[in-house]
């Protein structure tokens, strides 16, 4: 099995598909496949490591969720309260119709209130500017600085629709994890360290970067005019205001891995549990009943390309996670859930089959087609061998 997905991802660093990868594939409890190859920074000649450290981006939300779900169980959360009963500052929402002659946005009232159950399915009605135009120029209009600052003024945007009407990729889950802050009364970091990381074993996660961390912390990639990769120090605020629960953590494959096994494990690993097994198979149900998951149509194409994982197959968004609903050729299973990160980072979880994989690299722009090449690569040849 490691010489068949080994040659796989080579061939992907020949063909110059990624600068660099480290890819693991695991069940329930145990690590059945993990590799690293190419550079985590091709100027310095710095080579992947199994313990590189990444920016999760996105796969930040998966975890995010689960911290939602645990003050659930506790009673400290409810899914379908209005949130702006805890958060003040999603109150009274405001929907953006559009902009008006002399171009200043118009606004109305929300019809409903904003549930954490819509923060977590992402049919709240917040948005990305990266895959909306009209917010990239209500941001720029009004001095919103983009939610990578994290400066809490990034986060004060308005609705793209009324809560509960239709699915659209965004902030929700950056406010589910200041909802846990509001009803924990410490930062997301600490509550994500005390409840999730440090049960599960999860040594190298978290919003910050020990000095140790930094030295294996992957460069930033863009390919150069005559296709060679070229790299760049990964940037981020030194005090940020806010925990980025919707795409702020730092962390190495090993880690996500036994993440995506706890939920492989109903809430459980390694004879801890985290979750209730009845609270992770709501998180793997569908959540939005009758909505789609969309195409995403890129409105920033130096930052991420029109995003349509399979788009031949219908998709859900759960409380956590893209779910697929129909088997992937190859692949998969219905009723597995994924999800990335904007330096291209990738998982997935088979609970029919008990399977995890995951394939992190680190370059701009996001779903490229090379990487999508390669994570498709990957994941067939993990089913392929241990079939």
């Amino acid at each position: 099995m490691t010489r068949a997905i080994d040659d796989v991802l080579r061939d992907g660093i020949a063909k110059g598909l990624v600068p660099g990868v480290v890819a693991m594939a695991g069940g329930r409890e145990g690590t059945s496949y993990q590799g690293a190859f190419g550079f985590r920074d091709t100027v310095a000649g710095r080579s992947m490591e199994l313990n590189t450290v990444f920016w999760l981006a996105s796969m930040t939300k998966a975890i995010t969720s689960a911290a939602a779900m645990q003050q659930v169980e506790r009673g400290a959360l409810d899914l379908d309260a209005p949130v702006g009963r805890i958060l003040p500052e999603l109150a009274a929402p405001q929907v953006l119709e559009g902009f008006d002659a002399g171009g200043e946005p118009r606004l109305r009232p929300a019809k409903r209130a904003i549930t954490l159950r819509h923060l977590l399915t992402h049919t709240a009605g917040f948005g990305y500017d990266i895959w909306n135009e009209g917010l990239g120029r209500y941001r720029a209009l009004k001095g919103i600085p983009g939610v990578g600052s994290r400066r809490n003024l990034a986060l004060s945007l308005p609705l793209l629709f009324d809560p509960g009407d239709a699915w659209e990729y965004g902030i929700g889950i950056d406010w589910a994890g200041k909802a846990v802050e509001a009803v924990t009364g410490e930062r997301l970091g600490k509550t994500l360290e005390r409840t999730l990381f440090t049960p599960l074993g999860m040594r190298d996660t978290g919003f910050g970067l020990r000095p140790d961390q930094e030295t294996r912390l992957t460069a930033m990639h863009e390919r150069r005019a005559d296709g060679r990769w070229t790299s760049r120090a990964l940037e981020q605020p030194r005090q940020p205001e806010f925990d980025m629960g919707g795409g702020g953590l730092f962390g190495t494959a090993g880690d996500y891995l036994r993440f995506t096994q706890m939920i492989l494990g109903e809430g459980a690993l390694g004879g801890v549990r985290v979750l209730a097994r009845e609270t992770v198979r709501m998180m793997l149900e569908n959540g939005i009943g009758a909505l789609l998951v969309r195409r995403l149509k890129s409105a920033l194409p130096a930052v991420a390309h029109d995003l349509a994982f399979f788009p031949e197959s219908v998709h859900k968004w759960t409380l956590g996670f893209m779910r697929n609903e129909e088997p992937l050729p190859g692949g998969r299973s219905t009723g597995s859930v994924s999800w990335a990160g904007l330096g291209n980072t990738y998982y997935w979880i088979d609970p029919a089959r008990g399977i995890t994989g995951l394939l992190l690299t680190q370059f701009a722009p996001f779903a490229a087609p090379s990487v999508i090449e390669l994570y498709g690569a990957f994941e067939r040849a993990v089913y392929r061998e241990l079939r």
